[in-house]
């Protein structure tokens, strides 16, 4: 597919890995989107367990930068990607890997579940919970050297997944904080130092140098250039995380402490401004990093298929009824979590999720709920952050204007924004193309939320008994010990 948006101006290539779909943009250094093409990223049944196509991606990047580079003058190509995959590679940046790179939602053998648990670490030395499935770069390395130790005693380099590109493209190893603070378990951005685990393994000879997302790696590589009509002179960057890349883009705008809620498949919170003791790991409570290795206090939840589940079908297209979510609220009809098989901030609720209340029984009712349902869920990641700060919305969620008038008028007392650009992960690896040489804020578009409409004591006394009734059933809290003090 090609997306052209803006007349010209591009000067960087952006490859942005995610688990359903790959994208490769020409942007302009100020984060702006000039022509996108796309494909599915094909997952393969396996042995040794599901995995990503990486020689079909290589082919597809390889062929469509060339293109790109006809259509633009481009100087730099960034990666970016989510952070639980890690690719185990040997020394010849032409292999594609020395193990098939891992489907993060392939189920995991019981004996590798339980063998990693006790080699993990505290709060601290993961950055999470353990988390579902094969989440987590050093449990897929475990699990790699429970299966093939010879051929991980014979790889050189163990990669973050936009690393692993940027060793493609320039044959040059990199580790990146954003990544590896992004829930791999191996990295400690706390103490800024690897997990015992790596040492215990015997994994620290396939930990590579730490380059900053922004630094150029070098050229790309000679051969490949040659062979696909790449201009030899592109400069390649490490690269980063794909939330701390759209945190960046708020902060290059200057909302260095900004809470920013991203919503997809995940409702993500990252804000930097959030205390590390009050992260909670048992409350889906992560800790990331900025670019510049900073921690930021993080929160995860699945709100995209808790929406999907509550809405139902037959209503994508149509906006949530205002007035319907006023009547939801007057008849005392909730959606409480969680439905999925993930707890979200609600410990011992996964697959518990259930309607009280008169039902709502049109589709049209349905939609409402479960934008109402969005709107708590949100409001509950921004306080779980200890947030009452500015906060900026970005993501799927918005498609629907009611999301963002909710959650501005649950919390009346603090500032709310929002953007509807649809590339802000590619927007802020763009950035990261000019973050020596930027004197002054990036552009950024942002939006107040209309006003709510509705009754808002009735919204915030609805809000409190969801509150209570969806504490109802879950674990006691516990927090992690506290670390050491950061220098934030």
């Amino acid at each position: 597919m090609c997306d052209g948006q803006k007349a010209g101006g591009a000067k960087i290539a952006v490859l942005d890995v995610g688990k359903t779909n790959i994208k490769l943009s020409a942007m302009t250094f100020d984060g702006m989107l000039v022509e996108n093409l796309s494909v599915r990223n094909e997952v393969r049944p396996g042995p040794p367990w599901r995995q990503h196509d990486l020689e079909g991606i290589s082919d597809w990047l390889f062929g469509s930068l060339a293109t790109l580079c006809r259509h633009h003058s481009l100087e730099k190509v960034v990666g970016t990607g989510h952070g639980s995959a890690g690719v185990l590679v040997n020394a010849d940046p032409a292999d594609t890997s020395a193990l098939p790179m891992i489907d993060y939602e392939q189920d995991l053998p019981p004996a590798i579940r339980d063998g990693y648990a006790p080699l993990s670490g505290d709060f601290f030395d993961r950055g999470s919970s353990i988390m579902l499935k094969a989440a987590h770069q050093a449990r897929q390395l475990y699990w790699m050297q429970q299966v093939d130790p010879k051929r991980v005693a014979q790889a050189r380099w163990y990669l973050g997944l936009p690393q692993y590109w940027a060793w493609r493209l320039s044959g040059v190893p990199s580790a990146e904080t954003t990544i590896l603070s992004a829930q791999s378990h191996l990295w400690n951005n706390v103490r800024k130092a690897w997990s015992p685990i790596v040492a215990r393994q015997g994994w620290t000879r396939l930990m590579p140098p730490f380059h900053p997302a922004w630094e150029t790696l070098g050229p790309i590589r000679q051969d490949l250039a040659r062979r696909h009509g790449i201009p030899e002179k592109l400069s390649v960057l490490t690269g980063g995380h794909d939330s701390s890349l759209n945190l960046y883009r708020y902060q290059a705008a200057g909302m260095r402490d900004a809470c920013v809620i991203s919503t997809g498949t995940w409702i993500v919170g990252m804000c930097a401004a959030t205390p590390l003791d009050q992260l909670d790991e048992n409350r889906g409570m992560v800790l990331n990093s900025d670019v510049t290795g900073r921690p930021v206090g993080g929160v995860l939840t699945m709100g995209g298929r808790e929406f999907s589940h509550v809405a139902g079908e037959g209503q994508e297209g149509n906006a949530a009824d205002a007035a319907l979510v006023s009547l939801l609220i007057e008849r005392g009809t909730f959606a409480l979590p969680s439905f999925g098989d993930d707890d979200g901030l609600f410990p011992g609720s996964a697959g518990r999720g259930r309607f009280e209340g008169p039902p709502a029984e049109t589709p049209a009712e349905r939609k409402a709920l479960a934008v109402l349902y969005a709107a708590l869920l949100t409001t509950e990641c921004i306080d779980a952050l200890n947030e009452n700060g500015l906060v900026a919305l970005d993501g799927t969620f918005l498609r629907d204007p009611l999301y963002a008038t909710l959650i501005a008028a649950l919390r009346p007392n603090c500032q709310t924004v929002y953007n509807l650009d649809s590339y802000g992960t590619a927007s802020g690896a763009a950035l990261l193309g000019e973050h020596d040489a930027r004197g002054t804020p990036a552009p950024i578009a942002l939006s107040l939320p209309a006003a709510f409409a509705g009754d808002r004591e009735a919204l915030a006394a609805y809000a409190r008994r969801w509150r209570e009734l969806a504490n109802r059933h879950i674990l006691p809290k516990t927090r992690p010990a506290k670390g050491p003090t950061d220098d934030r």
